[in-house]
């Protein structure tokens, strides 16, 4: 892991066009700003975990028949 220490009003690159800024500092509390393209997911790591934990149920549970045939439909009509 790369760790890197900055400043308030300072600012880290990752890749090109990715600005991760240090907006303030209180205490303990860091407030980071994130400029990257729309394509690029960010989330805070509890909520990604959630996320990951979300679609691993979704992917186990099992389809009835159907679900399938709703899918179905609603695939040939878009």
């Amino acid at each position: 892991m790369l760790v890197l220490s900055r400043k308030k009003g300072q600012s880290i690159m990752i890749g090109n066009d990715i600005e991760i800024s240090i907006v303030d500092v209180q205490g303990e509390q860091v407030r980071l700003g994130i400029n990257a393209p729309r394509d690029v997911s960010i989330h805070r790591k509890e909520v990604f975990e959630e996320i990951i934990a979300e679609n691993r149920q979704a992917a186990a549970a099992p389809v009835s028949p159907d679900m399938i045939k709703r899918i179905k439909i609603c695939n040939n009509t878009s």
